[in-house]
């Protein structure tokens, strides 16, 4: 049977040549996430190690937000008490925090994701981790040293002068330039060094004040130890870790914040991709085996057993199976490559290093392939082994057309369970989680009970066919009607990608429309200033110039911070309530925003609501300095588009924050002033501070859905894999089955069908099945984009609250 089925195999190669085709594609998509991921754990890893070799101590606050923002800062005076710790060869105070530099065409040098950094140059080389490639450290105010790759980008060299904004513009010369490590920069992140009192001032705006100190150990002196000699001298608030600790910490973080999240992003599609492929590879080797009913009869009748069979298509779905995904874990290597190429082109350039190929990624590549072909090919071979030895004399089919009562019972009920806990779910504003199990239901009923619905479908979809094509067009329709398991099978890969397809299409034209709502509803100025899609910092000077502009009634600047509140850290906009009210409606249910004063807090429904909060309860609040406040709430509101879940006024926020910016300005006109004169004249004095976007009330819509296309974008790139698979499973499929109508297309021919006639016969019915497939997907992917948006409404502080149906896109 080994000899038999190698053989049979050696003998047939093009008809496997699709499927192993589709192996391949997937388990390359997989292999390469894998593998980039790897990889860029390595590199960092790497780079961490190397840059922070040299330090053995870190001390900094003890108060952590787990947000991506600074700690709390220090007084100044700790280095010199730490530097007197026994075992301490040298403690440096460093300054770091948040710095936009300015390129020669007075743009802003990087963002769109990696920080933009300020901070003090450190002078001992042991405990910098930047290295002075060119020129000289900073040694006067407004002298800077700048990453070499925010200066090869920004078009700057040394002697050049440029702004750096903190946000506040600051003109600074540039005396040096720096690597991280060997690399240009930390992938995407610039960074400006300046004299550590030039720091202060400009950065963080504390003469007295630091972000931390460095400290780097006397020979003999253990890390661990100096911590502990170190923690005994300072201040419950402040707290000493090794260098390895905080080398540990800054990798972790780039893997929670980046690394996770690009895999898991990534695997997803590819296992989508891989669901594809194992409805095409289920289609090849079914019709193989159909085709081999007579060959199958006849080894029955020489004595082969049923588990010989079997045993015969499952190897042969193996060695398929090994083979490409032997080709697959090569592709991925060179999909991981080619990804991490498309990074440093985007301008993230990603630190230096080869590929990482682990044996974990090897197997779990390999692995993925052969049981994804093996599960394809089980209950083909199953059918193989029930062929009667009697078919070796008569014609019969191991393929059965007509779906059986069992499948098509157990699909109904599979498809109604998914709907009712759907639709109960997205009605009832249940979790999205049930959402979930509903789609998967639901999708996993469509495929199952697809061929009690192909035969009529196709028949309907082929009728316009029949009219236009005559009886070629007839026969394509019949041809797709006649084997509705078949049609269905090779229909359902197509229609899982489309649904998928369909549902973030659904998605993301329904946050855009809700977006855009939110906006209308509750948008009251004429013109916004904004940091940008990525995120930025404006200064708050930019508010108070526009403030006093005779074209302007009102600006008010909108501030970030991070607070935690019960221990976990909250997100609070920071802005002077009073004007707020003026210029902004979140909906005000109880209080008055107006009224929010020294010592007070609006809070959103959903957050009042979660935490049993209401007029005049106490929210206890810790700062990203250590600092303590209970805070009253005076106004709450349900509408935190805009705001998010919690205002406070300047003035609790205080000096808490290590730099005071703004995200954002919304000015309202002036009476008798035009938007037009009213944004001219804002875009003369935001000319000064960096250029943000200053945009009316559509180009701020337009431009906070600019996200949205940009990811919808991606998902497209992403799952066009697993539509590339769909279709060509229906071209393996209608490959395979010509091989059944040899004497029916011989028949056709000579009754005077000619060449071009069958070939526009068999490409109508691709047609026909595609069309099938696509009606099919588009229709679950709007039912359960449906069910998703109204489940996510139901959420507190969802920024989704419109069902939008994109006719052109799904369309298309």
């Amino acid at each position: 049977m080994l000899y038999l089925t190698l053989r049979d195999m050696r003998a047939h190669a093009r008809r496997l040549a699709g499927t192993s085709l589709a192996v391949v594609l997937g388990v390359a998509f997989l292999t390469g996430t894998l593998v980039l991921g790897a990889t860029l754990r390595a590199n960092f890893d790497d780079l961490f190690a190397e840059v922070n070799a040299g330090t053995d101590v870190v001390v900094r606050n003890a108060t952590d937000l787990e947000a991506d923002v600074p700690r709390g800062l220090l007084p100044a005076s700790l280095a010199g008490e730490i530097a007197a710790v026994d075992g301490v060869a040298a403690a440096e105070p460093v300054v770091s925090g948040f710095g936009q530099l300015l390129g020669a065409d007075g743009e802003a040098i990087g963002g769109n994701g990696p920080p933009q950094l300020a901070g003090s140059w450190i002078e001992d080389r042991a405990l910098n981790p930047y290295r002075l490639a060119e020129g000289r450290g900073p040694e006067a105010p407004g002298e800077v040293v700048v990453n070499r790759g925010a200066a090869e980008a920004g078009d700057l060299a040394i002697g050049d002068t440029t702004t750096l904004l903190t946000p506040e513009p600051h003109e600074v010369t540039i005396v040096g330039l720096s690597t991280f490590g060997d690399a240009d920069g930390l992938g995407g992140v610039t960074f400006t060094a300046l004299g550590l009192a030039d720091a202060q001032d400009v950065v963080t705006k504390a003469p007295d004040r630091v972000s931390s100190v460095a400290v780097r150990a006397e020979d003999g002196v253990s890390e661990d130890d100096l911590a502990d000699r170190i923690g005994a001298v300072l201040p419950d608030s402040v707290q000493a870790v090794t260098g390895a600790t905080v080398t540990q910490e800054n990798t972790d973080d780039i893997a929670a914040d980046f690394l996770d999240l690009l895999t898991t992003f990534l695997t997803v599609f590819a296992g989508i991709a891989l669901l594809v492929a194992t409805f095409s590879i289920y289609n090849t080797f079914a019709i193989i085996v159909a085709q081999r009913t007579r060959q199958a009869a006849l080894l029955r009748a020489l004595g082969a057993r049923r588990s010989q069979i079997v045993r015969s298509v499952i190897l042969e779905a193996v060695l398929v199976g090994v083979v490409a995904s032997l080709a697959g874990l090569a592709g991925g290597v060179g999909i991981a490559a080619l990804l991490k190429g498309l990074f440093d082109a985007a301008g993230f350039a990603l630190p230096a290093g080869g590929i990482v190929f682990t044996a974990s990624t090897a197997l779990t590549g390999l692995a993925v392939g052969v049981l994804v072909t093996l599960a394809a090919g089980i209950v083909p071979a199953v059918a193989a082994s029930r062929v009667p030895p009697l078919a070796a004399l008569r014609a019969v089919a191991a393929e059965s057309r007509a779906p059986s009562v069992a499948r098509l019972a157990i699909g109904g009920l599979v498809t109604a369970a998914g709907v009712v806990v759907t639709l109960v779910t997205a009605l009832a504003g249940g979790a999205l989680g049930l959402v979930g199990v509903g789609a998967v239901l639901t999708l996993v009923g469509a495929v199952v009970s697809g061929p009690a619905v192909a035969r009529p479908v196709a028949g309907l979809l082929g009728a316009p066919v029949a009219r236009l094509r005559g009886m070629t067009g007839d026969l394509a329709r019949e041809n797709a009607r006649r084997n509705p398991r078949r049609t269905a099978g090779t229909a359902a890969a197509l229609m899982v990608g489309v649904a998928v397809v369909s549902l973030f299409t659904v998605f993301a034209a329904s946050l855009k429309a809700s977006i855009e709502r939110t906006v209308d509803r509750s948008f009251g100025g004429d013109v916004v200033v904004s940091a940008g899609f990525f995120g930025g910092s404006i200064s708050p000077e930019l508010a108070a110039e526009v403030a006093d502009l005779p074209e302007v009634a009102q600006a008010v600047g909108l501030g970030q911070g991070f607070v935690q509140i019960d221990g976990d850290t909250r997100q609070v906009t920071v802005a002077d309530p009073a004007a707020l009210a003026e210029v902004l409606d979140v909906g005000v249910t109880s209080g008055s925003l107006a009224e929010v004063g020294d010592g007070e807090v609006a809070v959103s429904d959903g957050s009042a609501e979660a935490n049993g909060w209401t007029l005049g309860s106490t929210v206890p609040v810790t700062f990203g300095d250590g600092e303590q406040a209970d805070l009253t709430v005076a106004a709450t509101y349900d509408t935190p588009d805009i705001v998010d879940n919690y205002v406070v006024p300047p003035s609790v926020w205080g000096t808490h924050g290590v730099q005071d910016t703004d995200s954002m300005v919304i000015v309202a006109s002036a009476p008798g002033t035009s938007v037009a004169d009213t944004k001219a004249a804002v875009a003369e004095v935001a000319e000064r501070f960096g250029r943000p976007d200053v945009q009316d009330r559509d180009e701020f819509a337009a431009s906070s859905t600019q996200g949205v296309d940009m990811l919808l974008t991606i998902i497209y790139a992403l799952l066009a894999l697993a539509i590339v698979i769909a279709l060509m499973g229906i071209a393996n499929t209608l490959s395979l089955s010509i091989h059944e109508r040899t004497r029916e297309l011989g028949l056709l021919r000579a009754i005077g069908q000619t060449r071009r006639q069958v070939r526009s016969m068999v490409r109508w019915e691709s047609v026909l099945i595609a069309t099938f497939g696509a009606v099919g997907g588009i229709g679950l992917g709007v039912f359960l984009g449906w069910a998703v948006v109204e489940a996510a409404s139901a959420t507190s502080g969802s920024a989704l609250g419109v069902f939008a149906l994109p006719a052109g896109r799904l369309a298309v």
